[in-house]
């Protein structure tokens, strides 16, 4: 039996980290239009030139989801799928894939294909990722696999900073006039997501050093931590508040295993410039 784990590109992971001879792994792109311009959020394309764009661009810009025949033709590669889709209360990209596993099941009923709506994004479906492949590495049935997976879904946690608000403003979920004073007085807004999968702001902080220190300690409070558990850093052009984070984190909770990356499109759509998400 093959398997193969397929994620949406809001997981800001390269496809060498999780493909190995056992289980392949693959993205599917969302899209980011500005203006006229349709931007694939696919290898090849560089985040911070559309994030340019997007600043010097007047209107509004907007994203669209992976339509079910891009989901589709992922699965039907294996025999097994394990296909991890940002959160449904955000996106409808969960929705896709579930069209796209019918179809497919309608033609192969011998397949195998489970869809996690994992209530989460960036980092956090990075870990539900590398979860899947350890649990398909261990040997396990398949409904075994998607049961632990469902469970470690619901616990994985994402904290996040913003210190840009341009686009939240354009896209009308921020007042003008609120996004024009928090830029200003350089307001770092501390953000988590619930356990539905919405975004919930827990602080507005004067400052990035205020606004990390903030989030570190709030991690304590929203997840048990402990020394093993893996942290995912994901950030938008801003490695230096990433290492900061890193070694707060380490310093706070006894944490080694660390991971940084950068955001792929559709995570720097949303976080803007400086972006900090921290997945646990």
């Amino acid at each position: 039996m093959t398997w193969r784990i397929v994620c949406d590109s809001s997981c800001d992971l390269a496809i060498a980290p999780i493909g190995d001879a056992v289980v392949d792994f693959d993205t599917v792109p969302l899209k980011i239009v500005v203006g006229d311009t349709e931007y694939v959020d696919d290898k090849d394309l560089d985040p911070l030139a559309m994030l340019q764009h997007m600043k010097s661009f007047k209107g509004a810009s907007s994203s669209a989801c992976p339509s079910p025949d891009e989901w589709a033709r992922q699965f039907e590669q294996a025999d097994r799928v394990i296909a991890i889709a940002m959160t449904s209360a955000l996106s409808g990209t969960y929705n896709s894939a579930m069209v796209a596993k019918e179809m497919v099941l309608s033609q192969h009923p011998e397949k195998k294909i489970h869809v996690v709506d994992s209530c989460n994004t960036s980092g956090g479906l990075v870990l539900l990722c590398r979860k899947a492949k350890e649990l398909i590495h261990q040997g396990l049935p398949f409904e075994e696999v998607t049961q632990q997976l469902d469970t470690y879904a619901k616990d994985a946690q994402l904290a996040f900073m913003l210190s840009h608000f341009s686009n939240l403003v354009k896209t009308g979920r921020m007042p003008k006039i609120v996004g024009a004073l928090a830029q200003t007085l350089r307001i770092a807004a501390v953000c988590r997501r619930t356990p539905e999968g919405t975004i919930e702001i827990m602080n507005k902080c004067r400052g990035e050093a205020a606004g990390l220190k903030y989030l570190v300690e709030q991690m304590g409070k929203m997840k048990r931590m402990t020394p093993d558990l893996p942290v995912v850093i994901t950030h938008c052009d801003n490695l230096k508040i990433a290492l900061e984070a890193r070694d707060q984190i380490a310093k706070a909770y006894g944490i080694t295993d660390f991971t940084i990356l950068t955001t792929r499109a559709l995570t720097t759509f949303y976080a803007e410039e400086k972006g900090l998400l921290v997945a646990f």
